[in-house]
């Protein structure tokens, strides 16, 4: 269609494509979605009329109120009556509502947008635009999270209308790149973090340390391969997306782990809720409130429990002391000189640490369990429960040597589990070190060594396919 010149008809493909895409898993969730997009263009062709402060205002918070109600209602609504009951010993009945794919991500999209329109950044869109940029379906379901400014120029722009070969190598590459994490790395790594915090009160002191280092690596396989996965689709379509992760673990403090990970998110906060509060302009202990409560947010955003919001806080709380000034990374530039420096491995050891400790909240099914998980840790037993844990790392690979070991020394086969369970461990820790792939695919000049890597990378993840299991940010 584009080179037919027919650019509006081929932007309608592109959004009912990606309308199909999410209606696929089901069609409510393509009733919600229309929905919203309907709502939310409408409200911006009212603010078309606004001619004062006071209506514009009242433009701002009706968008933004009923986006936020839209996604309470779908995503807090249980969470709410459940904490109201056990408050007031009530009654109120749960809805058990079924949770819409994406619906934090597409609606914080719309939040920006309807902030923007009413700060006179942009104009009315058209609507074809406007669904283009809720919906474009490789950042639809879970990130990375985009802006209306970012998005809609590239599309208008008729010099990324024509195929180019230079972009679509490097979306495949990263395509495959990221498609290697999840189905290699994290969907392996699973297979222990799945049984370790179903048996939480099973496990001993060694096996709850290594079940969370191997979630630790697990989520950002998992969710730093689905951003490859879209910005490599992306890329296929000549749309350059944000970038959401850069190699977050090799920071060496909290703060700048925040500056790595998740981008578009922290993006988001510091834009629309960070800033508006005064930031950091209304003295320290009103950033020091502002940054605990964006952080909190960011918590609860990425879930209806208690434990998101623990785990946020932690976040808060760790960035918070990281402002304070009072330790420092040496060789950092800051504004500010801290009062005592410490080496970058020590403020990495530090960083990770804990952050593999905040996890705990973040995986855990309720406070009960990760508060279990924390007691595991300092219980100093080990029962053996670690040849359990890693007996749940049988993938298809392993197969053979584990036939010839069942032959030869089967009593070998618990212990080998185990070794095995360590090698992955090492691999993926391995992978973390090295450069990313973003990196990876924008030094490459595609020699033949480098073609090879990707064909078995896709080939293996192929193959794998079969014990795929769904992405984590999937659910938020």
């Amino acid at each position: 269609m584009n080179k037919l010149k027919k650019y509006e008809l081929a932007k309608v493909f592109l959004v009912g494509m990606s309308l199909w895409f999410y209606g696929y898993f089901n069609n409510y969730y393509l009733l919600i979605i229309t929905i919203s997009i309907l709502v939310n263009y409408t409200l911006s062709w009212l603010m078309t009329f606004s001619k004062t402060r006071f209506t514009s205002r009242i433009g701002l918070l009706t968008g933004i109120g009923i986006n936020l109600a839209i996604l309470f209602y779908f995503k807090y609504y249980d969470f709410f009556i459940d904490n109201i009951n056990y408050i007031f010993h009530s009654d109120y009945a749960l809805k058990h509502i079924l949770l819409p794919l994406g619906i934090s991500f597409f609606t914080f999209q719309q939040i920006s947008f309807t902030v923007d329109r009413n700060e006179g950044e942009l104009d009315h869109p058209s609507f074809i635009n406007y669904a283009a940029f809720v919906t474009f379906f490789p950042q639809l379901i879970a990130g990375p999270i985009v802006f209306y400014k970012e998005m809609i120029p590239q599309f208008e722009d008729l010099n990324k209308r024509r195929f180019d070969s230079g972009n679509f190598a490097k979306g495949i590459s990263l395509f495959v790149l990221g498609l290697g994490k999840k189905v290699l790395l994290a969907d392996m790594l699973a297979l222990a973090t799945n049984f370790g915090f179903e048996q939480t009160y099973f496990l001993d002191t060694p096996s709850t340390l290594l079940v969370i280092l191997a979630y630790t690596f697990q989520i950002y396989f998992d969710f730093s391969g689905y951003n490859d996965m879209a910005i490599g689709l992306g890329y296929m379509f000549n749309i350059a997306l944000p970038i959401n992760f850069n190699s977050p673990y090799k920071a060496c403090s909290v703060k700048e782990l925040w500056q790595r990970w998740h981008m578009t998110l922290s993006r988001f906060f510091v834009n629309y809720v960070y800033i508006p509060l005064g930031g950091s302009k209304k003295g320290r202990p009103r950033t020091i409130l502002n940054t605990i409560i964006i952080f909190c947010l960011s918590g609860l955003w990425h879930g209806a429990n208690w434990t998101y919001v623990a785990w946020g806080t932690m976040q808060g709380l760790l960035v918070v002391w990281d402002n304070l000034g009072i330790v420092g990374i040496k060789g950092n530039k800051e504004k500010v000189p801290s009062k005592i420096h410490i080496p970058r491995w020590l403020g990495w050891f530090f960083t990770f640490s804990f952050f593999n400790l905040s996890l705990i909240f973040f995986r855990s099914e309720n406070m009960t369990y990760a508060f279990q998980m924390f007691k595991n840790i300092f219980a100093f037993k080990n029962t053996g429960y670690l040849y359990k844990l890693a007996a749940n790392m049988d993938i298809p690979e392993f197969y053979v040597i584990k036939q010839a070991i069942n032959l030869l020394a089967p009593d070998m086969l618990s212990t080998v589990y185990i070794v095995f369970f360590f090698i992955a461990l090492a691999i993926s820790a391995f992978v973390l070190t090295r450069k990313n792939s973003l990196q990876i695919v924008a030094e490459t000049n595609y020699g033949s060594k480098f073609c090879w890597y990707i064909t078995i990378v896709f080939l293996w993840s192929l193959i794998s396919f079969s014990q795929v299991s769904t992405f984590i940010y999937f659910n938020f």
